[in-house]
């Protein structure tokens, strides 16, 4: 949309200069474009882009656009709600483990003896008046107890993201600890188990803030297991990333690990006879039909 904002007549123009086919009817194009966006859905059919100038490959259409579109919002929600039970997961085994290693000292998490110098020198910049204010047990454990500096592990660290849970877990002194928090998904290696819980962190990411996730590659490589493969060797592909989620969450639940396998699977094969997105799904993603 360059630097002015243009109307959606203006909008539905630009997409038959640049070579788009509106295989919709009008009215249906603009709802589309008001209810998604043009900017938003320029991220769908930027892979057809052939120049700097936005010009499309020929026989691009509007409808495989859409199309992509939603198999992004699905796989977004699949994503979602299997990273939801390893995030709850991961941060009860964080919270149960070193709380009860640190038993007199229920805020172990500004603890000297537990955690790092650096993560104690910038805890309160998240553990502030708005933090209090907006977690309700966490308000009322500070009227309950007046002279507390902070709420016990238990009830402060419910609320942390899930970047802040593994910000907690590698700022840990204690390597022991943290081999026994790993061995619980069967990693024995902690570096392997933080890389692996750094892959998820970027997915949920990129999930949370509704952001594109068909062409998520991830930023370091994935650690090998001989747990899976990667398809083409590929360490930083979509579908490794998902093979780290599966594999976690295996661990955690069979069942639930068996349900996202169905999901992702039903979800590529009812797009796999459009050619399109079948490319897209191999290409972009790295998945192997």
């Amino acid at each position: 949309m360059g630097r002015k904002a243009t109307s959606i007549d203006r909008q539905i123009e630009l997409l038959q200069e640049r070579g788009m086919v509106l295989d919709y009817e009008v009215p249906k194009i603009k709802e589309f474009l008001l209810d998604i966006g043009y900017y938003r859905l320029g991220f769908y059919w930027q892979p057809f882009e052939i120049d700097d100038k936005h010009t499309l490959n020929p026989g691009t259409k509007f409808s495989d656009i859409i199309a992509l579109y939603y198999l992004d919002v699905d796989l977004r929600n699949i994503l979602s709600r299997y990273m939801n039970r390893i995030e709850i997961n991961f941060r009860t085994k964080l919270v149960y483990y070193v709380s009860n290693k640190y038993k007199t000292s229920p805020t172990w998490f500004v603890d000297a003896s537990a955690m790092s110098s650096a993560y104690i020198d910038n805890f309160n910049k998240y553990y502030d008046d708005e933090f209090i204010r907006n977690n309700k047990p966490i308000k009322n454990h500070h009227k309950n107890y007046i002279n507390d500096r902070y709420a016990p592990a238990w009830k402060t660290i419910e609320f942390f993201t899930f970047g802040g849970i593994l910000k907690t877990f590698t700022s840990l002194k204690d390597e022991g600890i943290k081999k026994r928090i790993a061995g619980c998904y069967d990693i024995r290696d902690v570096k392997k188990f933080i890389n692996f819980m750094t892959t998820i962190k970027q997915v949920r990411n990129v999930c949370a803030h509704s952001a594109v996730i068909f062409d998520f590659h991830t930023p370091r490589g994935i650690n090998r297991i001989p747990a899976f493969e990667f398809n083409n060797d590929n360490r930083h592909s979509l579908d490794s990333s998902i093979k780290v989620i599966l594999y976690i969450l295996s661990q955690i639940s069979t069942t639930r690990h068996d349900e996202m396998q169905e999901d992702i699977e039903r979800l590529f094969d009812k797009h796999s006879e459009n050619e399109v997105l079948k490319d897209i799904i191999e290409s972009k993603m790295g998945y192997n039909f």
